[in-house]
């Protein structure tokens, strides 16, 4: 009779292969209450560090390091402006602001340093979106200069679902060539995946740092292109570890209706 193995050596087993499975992508989300002002306006942004596309677990999120809009060339810090929205039991983030003139905002965020002992990293992800006040179609590539982002070529507002969306990874100011992006789409429950492959879209940019990718559906994506930053910190346990920064952009898309 063949020997079977003991209950604690297939838990061990179980909980291996569990660890092996496909993480949740973390995603810095700084989501604006439209991406398009017609007529100008107050505008709110709501910021959640999450797993978008599976509605969570959202996680805990201090407050930012800096939170701060690029208008017509200039940047105004909006940090103090922050109200706490609590989310799910873990602190997020809210805040208003009004565009009185016509042209692109880029919003931005500075997140504190998250740790994450399931991977053993700290995660800061730099993510902006942008919007448009008086539907101008002007300044939306303007860049804020963080040390890690996306520089968009596909103007990233008004874009019908179906659209494609390019853009370049730049670290310092600079081009990464081959860098690797995350894609997910803030999902309401409705879309069902056939699978865990299908929840985060992988893509890697060219030579020059550059992507595409088409949105299939309607609503609000995401795309994190991931680097290993320059400066390792320190664990709670006092290891030194890495840092995964993240380049972050937001982008709608709305389905055409006839």
């Amino acid at each position: 009779m063949p020997c079977l193995p003991s209950r604690p050596f297939v838990l061990a087993a179980m909980l291996l292969v569990a660890a092996a499975g496909p993480s949740a992508a973390h995603f810095q989300e700084i989501i604006p209450s439209a991406d398009v002002l017609p007529e100008g306006g107050k505008v709110a942004l709501d910021l959640v560090f999450t797993h978008p596309f599976e509605g969570g677990p959202v996680m805990e999120m201090a407050r930012p390091v800096e939170v701060g809009v690029l208008t017509a060339g200039a940047i105004t810090v909006l940090t103090d402006r922050l109200v706490e929205a609590p989310r799910d039991g873990v602190m997020s983030w809210t805040l208003e602001h009004e565009l009185a003139e016509p042209g692109a905002s880029v919003f931005y965020v500075t997140p504190q340093p998250y740790w994450e002992p399931a991977e053993g990293k700290f995660i800061v992800h730099y993510a902006k979106v942008i919007v448009d006040s008086f539907a101008s179609g002007e300044g939306w590539d303007a860049m804020v200069g963080l040390p890690v982002e996306i520089r968009p070529l596909t103007r990233p507002t008004g874009l019908w679902t179906g659209n494609v969306f390019t853009g370049v990874v730049t670290k310092a100011g600079q081009p990464v060539p081959f860098a690797e992006i995350e894609v997910e789409l803030i999902n309401d429950g409705a879309i069902k995946p056939p699978n865990d492959a299908y929840i985060t879209q992988v893509i890697t940019a060219d030579a020059n740092g550059t992507f595409t990718y088409a949105m299939p559906v309607s609503g609000w994506w995401g795309f994190a292109a991931l680097m290993e930053g320059d400066s390792p910190m320190t664990a709670p346990d006092g290891t030194t570890v890495p840092v995964e920064e993240g380049a972050l952009i937001w982008v709608h898309t709305n389905p055409a209706v006839r």
